[in-house]
């Protein structure tokens, strides 16, 4: 039944060869490139920002890096355990972007961008965890329509994030003090230079 629906999903998302040009070239990007803002802000968020907030923000990346260890984890144990054929590998639907055939669920791409965004969501604010979020379905929807994903391998990566996140927090809250603590003295002596010309946050 759900093998079925996946199927039905995937083609009625799936481009053809009839798609135009500028759609391939849109969703290529959304696939491949758009996820490293993702990773780009986390970092901002600890080197810059307002001195009052220096806590908070570093608290949420320090849980955004657990989240992603955890749920990239288990999606590795997954593929492991539930292999499942791309749709390329099954022969079915058209295939616009070069991958390997390895298993597909649940996707990377959607665990790691949906636990960007549920970590905003979650241990920051609503409106750049949501449009991170937004950000997350379009590279979705993009690996989807490209052939190199089915849906479901979407909805997995999704609830793994889920997992991710909370077990992030269970981590935290047995040793959230003493993470921040080590990671902050690691920082200030790797970044020794660049905090003493003010070039980032102490």
């Amino acid at each position: 039944m759900l093998e079925t629906l996946n199927r039905h999903w995937f083609l009625l998302v799936n481009a053809t060869p009839a798609s135009s040009d500028w759609q391939i070239d849109t969703a290529q990007y959304i696939a491949r490139d758009l996820i490293y803002i993702m990773p780009v802000l986390v970092a901002m968020m600890w080197l810059w920002g307002s001195h009052q907030r220096t806590n908070e923000r570093r608290h949420m990346v320090i849980k955004t890096a657990l989240a992603l260890a955890a749920s990239l984890t288990i999606s590795w144990l997954m593929g492991l355990l539930l292999p499942h054929p791309r749709p390329f590998a099954v022969g079915l639907g058209y295939n616009f972007l070069q991958h390997t055939p390895d298993s597909s669920f649940p996707s990377n791409h959607g665990t790691t961008s949906f636990t960007f965004a549920l970590a905003f969501l979650f241990w920051y604010r609503l409106l750049p965890g949501a449009l991170l979020f937004i950000t997350a379905c379009a590279i979705a929807w993009a690996r989807v329509y490209l052939g190199v994903h089915w849906p479901l391998d979407m909805v997995g990566g999704l609830l793994t994030a889920l997992c991710g996140c909370l077990i992030a927090q269970l981590i935290w809250n047995y040793q959230g003090r003493h993470l921040h603590l080590a990671l902050s003295r690691l920082y200030r002596l790797c970044f020794a230079v660049p905090i003493r010309k003010g070039w980032v946050r102490d």
